[in-house]
């Protein structure tokens, strides 16, 4: 095993590398190649100690999948003590990843495809590293059905594109560099063109007025919520002290009720169902499968019994209902 670079290898070879197209300015520049430069001395510092020189780094792969050619490149794979394949898919975003990131990310999933069949050896592990903090974010491999899900997924997206399919996504790098082509943007370049059918006015109104009328409407609801939430606490508040359930108006009457929401104490329940072995079929203390299990006669019957009884308020809430008095002739 060679002994790692020495700090000042690294970033010789970084400052070598350093491409300096692509920035605002000379002071963004030099800002990105400072950060840059404290990401890796961080990195080498963590990493010197346990330097192993990796299976492949940016190794380009071809993968088929039912005559589809799917081209990519592996920041990393290691080949691990237990003899299985380690992939490591560096990041330089912001957010330091979830574990549902770990387990949504496409990417490594089409990665340990890859692997799997340039290697001909089993993906042990999965690793996402987030560089800004120098913070690996690991899982283990994909089981055959997620494998299955991705090469169904490769094969649906090659059939779109095929059909010229390409539905628009907004995300938070929009707009993109072909804003006119897009449906989320296209109307806003499209403004100085001479309208097409499709693009006529509505009836009797442009559609930047309608734009503006609506957002103008959106804030007058706004604002008459606001002042019909403080009526509604005024006419509740009037009920509760003179201890009503109806007041009147000229033209009409509002009830008002407590209406009572119930539902089930999870400690209680649990305690209840696991010496049963009934906890597990709930998968989730989920409301409704409580409903299923009552009414489940498979079921002993004390065990449905002690269940329902276990049913309690759990919150209350005043509700108006509002009603329309009949006209005298």
């Amino acid at each position: 095993m060679p002994p790692p670079p020495s700090l000042e290898e690294l970033l010789r070879f970084y400052e070598q590398k350093w491409l300096p197209m692509g920035y605002e300015s000379a002071e963004e520049e030099a800002s990105y190649k400072a950060y840059g430069r404290e990401i890796l001395a961080k990195f080498w510092e963590i990493h010197q100690a346990d330097f192993r020189m990796p299976l492949a780094v940016e190794r380009m792969f071809y993968i088929d999948i039912d005559g589809i050619k799917l081209r990519g490149y592996i920041d990393r794979v290691d080949k691990l003590d237990s003899g299985g394949l380690s992939i490591v898919d560096y990041k330089t975003s912001k957010e330091l990843f979830t574990t549902d990131d770990l387990a949504r990310d496409l990417q490594l999933t089409l990665y340990q495809m890859a692997s799997e069949q340039l290697w001909q050896l089993p993906v042990e592990r999965l690793t996402l590293y987030h560089l800004r903090s120098n913070t690996p974010c690991s899982c283990g491999p994909r089981d055959k059905k997620r494998l299955a899900q991705a090469e169904q997924l490769v094969l649906e997206v090659a059939e779109n594109i095929a059909a010229q399919k390409f539905p628009a996504t907004e995300h938070q790098y929009c707009p993109c560099d072909f804003p006119e082509h897009c449906p989320y943007y296209r109307q806003q370049y499209a403004a100085a063109a001479p309208e097409s059918p499709r693009q006529a006015t509505l009836p009797g109104m442009a559609i930047a007025d309608a734009v503006e009328q609506y957002v103008s409407l959106q804030e007058q609801i706004k604002e008459l919520q606001l002042e019909l939430d403080e009526l509604k606490e005024m006419i509740i508040d009037y009920c509760q002290a003179e201890d009503l359930n109806r007041v009147f108006g000229k033209k009409h009457a509002i009830t008002y009720k407590l209406v009572e929401m119930t539902g089930f104490s999870e400690e209680e329940v649990r305690a209840l169902l696991e010496p049963a072995g009934l906890w597990e079929r709930l998968l989730s203390f989920d409301p409704s499968r409580l409903k299923q299990l009552i009414t489940d006669e498979e079921i002993a019957a004390d065990i449905r019994k002690k269940l329902a009884t276990l049913r309690q308020v759990i919150s209350t809430s005043p509700r108006l209902w509002v009603k329309k008095l009949e006209e005298e002739p």
